[in-house]
């Protein structure tokens, strides 16, 4: 069994949650711990039933619970120490036991899941996405990534699941009430993902045997979900793309997904 659902993603928060025979994982917390608590009720979760949370990278909308619900529920925290140390007020509130320094680009593992993380371009300290392999079975984390390379597509061919980050529609991000420079920053190299480089990456991959992809971290102010599905399934289309071969659908900010079962 591997299980996936996204709690809750998009610009104001993210937060997801894998099971497997033998874990129970968030990547992220980064709404209130009282949110993805009863997030994770609703799948009949107890949260101190959870055996680790993985961390991508230290922004506020992906670690806003961290430190509360590691010190609350004991439950060990895995980052980069570059994450860690970019954190203080969460990494203060952590057991020093439940911290858990990993490297980017080496493995480690948690129970029955091995945990691949990989470095992505975006502006915090060392940010990173995860291949989580199970059984054979593999599923890629790829959010706030400023731009896609080949190493990333490197390490997300062989998925079979995707949670990959369609962020903003560029023509939507020119006319918005951001200043600037906050323009410039979600649209640089070390900023967010397009919904039409989400296309283009999707495509690229569909012949490495990715069948389930959940587009996510939309932007509340630059984007929609129905505008981030079409522009996908436009760049699909340009590859003759087969709706049966993939399946795809788009994460909510405010409510939990379904439950995906990774086959």
């Amino acid at each position: 069994m591997l299980n996936f659902s996204s709690l809750y993603s998009g610009s104001t928060g993210n937060s997801l949650f894998l099971q497997s025979d033998n874990s129970k994982i968030l990547i992220d917390c980064g709404v209130s711990a009282k949110k993805i608590t009863d997030a994770l009720t609703s799948f009949n979760v107890n949260i101190d039933e959870l055996d680790a949370i993985l961390v991508t990278h230290e922004h506020s909308d992906h670690v806003q619970a961290l430190g509360t619900l590691s010190r609350n529920y004991n439950i060990p925290v895995y980052a980069t120490k570059e994450t860690f140390d970019s954190m203080p007020k969460q990494t203060e509130k952590i057991n020093l036991s439940n911290i858990k320094c990993f490297n980017s680009n080496e493995t480690f593992e948690i129970n029955d899941l091995t945990i691949k993380p990989f470095s992505i371009p975006h502006d915090a300290a060392n940010p990173c996405g995860f291949n989580i392999i199970n059984n054979n079975k593999k599923i890629s984390i790829a959010t706030d990534i400023g731009h896609m390379n080949l190493e990333i597509l490197n390490v997300l061919e062989g998925s079979s699941f995707l949670m990959l980050e369609a962020n903003y529609d560029p023509e939507i991000l020119k006319c918005c009430r951001y200043p600037y420079h906050l323009k410039q920053r979600i649209s640089s190299h070390l900023g967010h993902l397009s919904n039409e480089m989400a296309g283009k990456t999707i495509a690229y991959l569909l012949d490495s045997g990715l069948n389930q992809v959940i587009l996510g971290h939309l932007s509340k102010e630059n984007n929609f979900p129905e505008l981030a599905y079409k522009t996908v399934v436009e760049e699909l289309i340009k590859k003759n793309f087969d709706e049966n071969r993939v399946n795809i659908s788009v994460a909510s900010r405010s409510t939990p997904s379904k439950v995906y079962e990774i086959n």
